[in-house]
Parts: structure tokens; C-alpha cells; sequence
């Protein structure tokens, strides 16, 4: 089976490009999914968290994400004690999913992650999707979404590792900037490229 990769930067609609290659038939292992499953009450990680971060817990003992946000969003150090708790048991989850899928099958599957390229899965993947968009559609969209002044926005973006430095390590670059009938296109464009060898879904 062939496992791809699908990332982006943030606000340029790599939610709404998965959700199309599911539409047209492609597994996604989505990170972010999993990134839930692995911090569920009961789960090991979540006790982890809570020991490492006090007071990120709900009355009801669910991780309150927003609380968590804030202790490492700007803090380089804290995002790195959390992610060695939570990546070894995302990556676990996400070899279990892909061992599933090929053996029910299935000849290509995506992953879909915002930090693929950051945390070098790209080095162990078929091929990588990158959804990209103008700098001012990006800007735009974030500030929308989130609710954020120009400058929040601004150094939310300026946080993560830049379009431009991803492109380099893109097998297809999906330019989701124009019209979803546009984005759309583009991913039936991949997916013929895949069919061309046999990698269909």
C-alpha cells in the first residue's frame, strides 16, 4: 500500500482538501484525530499531561485544550515536553491504522498532519500533498476563522514553518486559493496520477 502524506500551514484548507479525497474514495489517517484518541480519560497520556501540566484537566477530567494552548503556545520548551508525550503514541496509533487499512486492501491511504514536514515523516512516506494558498487569502482566512486582530494572526503564522520552506518537500502542491471546484480539479489531478501506476484508491 501506498501511504502519502497531506499537510499544509495553517488556514489553508487542508480539512476541507481531506475531506475530498474521502470523498472520492481515499482512507485518511488523520492526525489530529488521533491526537484526541491518545489523550482520552483513561488514556496513559492524559496522565502524563496532567502530572507535567497541573491544571489543564476539567472539572470532569477531560484535557482542556484551550488551557493547554496557552502554557505552550509561545514557549518552545513546553511544546516539546508535551509532544514527547503524546507523538511515540500518535505514531503507534497511526502504524496500527495504516497496518488495518492494508490489510483490508487498500492500495493508497493519505496522512493527514500538520506538522509532517516539522517532525520528518515525509522521510518514511510515498509522496507528499502540500495545500497551499496566497500569504493574503491565508491572513484572511485565519483572522475569520479565529476570531484574531492582524497581528495575532500574523504571529500564529510567523509560528510555524513557512509555505515556502515546505515546498521543497512536496510531491504535488494544491493550490487552495481559488474556487473549491478549482481545489477540487486539482485533487482529481493527483489522484489519475496515482491510477497511472496503480495506486489507485
Amino acid at each position: 500500500m501506498k501511504l502519502f502524506g497531506l499537510t499544509g500551514g495553517i488556514a489553508t484548507g487542508k480539512s476541507t482538501v481531506s475531506a475530498m479525497f474521502r470523498e472520492a474514495g481515499v482512507p485518511v489517517i488523520d492526525a489530529d484525530e488521533l491526537a484526541r484518541e491518545v489523550v482520552e480519560p483513561g488514556q496513559p497520556a492524559l496522565a502524563q499531561i496532567a502530572a507535567r501540566f497541573p491544571g489543564v484537566l476539567t472539572p470532569e477530567g477531560r484535557l482542556d485544550r484551550g488551557r493547554l494552548g496557552e502554557r505552550i503556545f509561545s514557549d518552545p520548551a513546553e511544546r516539546a515536553a508535551l509532544g514527547a508525550i503524546t507523538h511515540p503514541r500518535i505514531q503507534a496509533l497511526s502504524l496500527e491504522r495504516t497496518q488495518a487499512l492494508a490489510a483490508a486492501g487498500a492500495r493508497v491511504a493519505l496522512y493527514d498532519a500538520a506538522l509532517l514536514i516539522e517532525n520528518k515523516l515525509h522521510e518514511v512516506l510515498d509522496g507528499v500533498i502540500l495545500i497551499a494558498c496566497p500569504p493574503e487569502v491565508q491572513l484572511a482566512r485565519l483572522r475569520a476563522r479565529n476570531g484574531l486582530t492582524e497581528t495575532q494572526a500574523k504571529e500564529r503564522i510567523a509560528s510555524q514553518m513557512s509555505l515556502e520552506q515546505k515546498r521543497p518537500f512536496a510531491t504535488w502542491i494544491i493550490d487552495n486559493g481559488g474556487t473549491l471546484l478549482a481545489t477540487r480539479a486539482q485533487v482529481q489531478q493527483v489522484i489519475s496520477q496515482w491510477l497511472r501506476y496503480g495506486g489507485a484508491p
